[in-house]
């Protein structure tokens, strides 16, 4: 991962006057410093995670650094933690096409990463109006087809849906409450008035997460509908941690934020697992993709930087609450917010649906996911083209081979296995 400075930051690291904070693993973090001095110079302001570019959907992670105990640290954490209940409002009310115990097929397109994101823009430019935690989605997605819009209508008057619909919507009352306390929060400052009203937050943010992790919601449903409600329930999770890290708790920050990445990449596989049909890996692989490739090395670094802190003494940690905070405008600058082209990850996976298969296509996810997964299809790959005379297929550095072609062959290789055994009988 890549930290983006302000320019004037960017500027001095490249001349070496300043330069990125390292931890002791060598690890880069979100800060910058006078190489001189050693001074803190600046916070990060984005991030490059490598090889897509991109803000995270969730910038929870980033503003890890940025909540040394000061007000203006808070409350650049409340303005934010609003922008992600308007992201949750967007996933949610997707789930009208994504449907309940069924398929969306056609629907899943309307819905899809790059639809996500300009329905997220939507809300934030105020063109769309965020109502018990739902989006009026047949107006966000009037220039849809009438098959989609009609769908919309069915999907309004199923009963399952209705109940479920009920249950995100309560769900959502509860999260945007924990928000607006924790707003109120943020403003006291008696430090004992500051940690009670915010165990009140947790409180009530524990409840709302109980909520979008009930079983209901993940009975007979897509594995597209299920993604969704956890990208919901990952959102809570991380607003929890940040209670803990602005009381400066690292050592329960850092430890609900390795609990989480491992939640989500397990929850991941499971996922794919579940996944029946082209259309839905059609909607699953890029937001996987995006999740594992933006989302969960922002929580690595977020985990990093917490980790580095601990081992600061008081009077750096006090310079740390007197940094100077990136402003809006600069942070801004560093947002991919050309949303009339498809992101990275669905051209990326475009790509790879020319050169592949359903099957292969699901590998090469999982690899994504758990790359330690490729092993076992690497030792099938050589033994079978060892066995059949294709030694040229048989490399011996697999580092050089990409996902796509491991999983190719051994599909291919697959395929010939089953092929030479019907033959047999």
């Amino acid at each position: 991962m890549i930290f983006v400075f302000p320019p004037s930051i960017q500027a001095a690291i490249a001349s070496g006057a300043y330069e990125v904070v390292k931890n002791n693993a060598g690890v880069a973090l979100g800060m910058a410093r006078d190489k001189v001095t050693g001074q803190f110079v600046a916070h990060a302001v984005g991030v490059t995670a490598q090889p897509f570019l991109s803000f995270a959907p969730l910038q929870i992670g980033l503003s890890g650094m940025q909540m040394a105990q000061t007000h203006l640290g808070f409350q650049k954490t409340y303005s934010m933690l609003n922008d992600v209940l308007n992201s949750v409002a967007v996933l949610q009310a997707s789930t009208a096409l994504i449907g309940v115990g069924t398929l969306a097929g056609v629907g899943l397109s309307a819905v899809n990463i790059w639809q996500t994101l300009k329905l997220r823009e939507d809300i934030k430019q105020l063109r769309l109006e965020v109502k018990d935690g739902f989006i009026d989605l047949k107006r966000a997605l009037h220039d849809q087809s009438e098959e989609i819009l009609q769908r919309i209508d069915r999907m309004s008057e199923d009963i399952e849906f209705k109940h479920h619909r009920t249950i995100l919507s309560v769900s959502y009352g509860e999260f945007t409450a924990a928000i607006n306390w924790l707003g109120n929060a943020l403003k006291v400052e008696d430090p004992d008035a500051r940690n009670s009203a915010l165990s009140g937050v947790e409180n009530m943010l524990h409840h709302a997460l109980a909520n979008y992790n009930n079983p209901a919601l993940y009975q007979q449903t897509s594995a597209a509908g299920q993604l969704r409600r956890m990208e919901c329930s990952w959102v809570i999770d991380q607003t929890i941690t940040t209670i803990y890290q602005i009381r400066g708790e690292h050592q329960v920050v850092s430890a609900r934020l390795s609990d989480l990445r491992k939640k989500i990449r397990d929850s991941s596989l499971q996922i794919i697992e579940l996944c029946e049909c082209d259309n839905e890996l059609d909607f699953l692989f890029p937001e996987v993709t995006r999740i594992h490739t933006q989302d969960l090395p922002l929580l690595e670094s977020w985990q990093n930087q917490v980790d580095w802190m601990k081992s600061l003494s008081p009077s750096e940690l006090k310079e740390l609450a007197s940094l100077e905070l990136p402003d809006e405008e600069k942070s801004a600058t560093t947002a991919n917010t050309n949303l009339a082209e498809p992101p990275v990850e669905l051209s990326f996976y475009e790509t790879l649906k020319q050169k592949s298969h359903y099957d292969s296509l699901r590998d090469q996810l999982r690899f994504i996911v758990k790359p330690e997964l490729r092993q076992q299809h690497e030792s099938y790959v050589f033994q079978r083209a060892n066995a059949t005379g294709y030694p040229a297929l048989a490399p011996s550095n697999w580092q050089e081979v990409p996902d796509l072609t491991v999983a190719n062959l051994y599909h291919y290789f697959k395929q010939q296995e089953k092929y030479a055994y019907s033959a047999m009988l």
